[in-house]
């Protein structure tokens, strides 16, 4: 049944579910990598797709900027859809000196300064959210093959975008290599319901050189991390 957020009807998802935080690029991952497509969600312009790749039905689902927005999505698309396989695909922001603008990241786990886990676990323990092994490693070795500029390890799901508070320095010294804002929530949203999830992302900007991509191509350039996400998709298992 339609949710308040979702208006496809039960069949139209796929069981794999890319998550791009832009609707435009959820768009933009339809027009551009998928077959026999249809559109099924338009509700608050959080545009969602489903085709096929390579003979393999996926589906695209904008979700908004930040955890709360990443969250409803996540947890919606589980619970009265069935997905089974959700990967994040979006920009980030570097935070280390070896991570370079158009680097590919793979988040292994996902730090937070949000107060969701706290919440969740009643100030009990700080929980820390992981990646999916087998979703990580495909991802690592597809983008190895193809011989794009790949890293993986932590990184930071911020609650808000201007945070001027935050220690980056101290973070990063800690071994945390880019900001972006959705991860953590996805993470324990698929840890709740049991299901594999994983965050690719392309570097778009660097908090320490100040170097930064346009909002275009933020929006429809960053490719290799598509056919990262979509490559991981077709050797997963169900």
């Amino acid at each position: 049944m339609p949710t308040p957020h979702l208006e496809a009807k039960p069949g139209d998802i796929a069981e794999i579910v890319l998550l791009p935080g832009d609707p435009l690029r959820a768009k933009y991952i339809a027009d551009t990598f998928l077959q026999d497509v249809t559109q099924y969600n338009s509700v608050r312009n959080a545009l969602g797709f489903t085709g096929t790749y390579k003979g393999l039905k996926i589906s695209v689902q904008g979700t908004g900027m930040g955890m709360p927005s990443a969250m409803i999505y996540t947890e919606e698309l589980v619970r009265e859809y069935g997905a089974k396989v959700l990967i994040r695909i979006g920009s980030a922001g570097g935070m280390k000196e070896d991570v370079q603008i158009r680097d590919v990241v793979l988040g292994q786990a996902a730090t937070t300064d949000a107060s969701l886990h706290r919440n969740i676990f009643h100030n009990q323990v700080d929980y820390a959210p992981i990646a999916d092994f087998g979703l990580l490693k495909t991802a690592y070795e597809v983008g190895e093959e193809r011989g794009f500029p790949i890293k993986v390890g932590n990184i930071l799901s911020s609650d808000r975008f201007y945070n001027d508070e935050l220690d980056m320095k101290k973070l990063a010294d800690y071994g945390v290599m880019a900001v972006e804002m959705e991860a953590a929530g996805i993470y324990s949203v698929a840890a709740k319901h049991k299901v594999k999830t994983l965050t690719i992302l392309t570097i778009s900007d660097h908090i320490l050189t100040g170097e930064e991509t346009s909002s275009e191509e933020r929006q429809t350039s960053f490719e290799d991390m598509m056919v990262v996400a979509l490559e991981t998709a077709l050797q997963t298992e169900l």
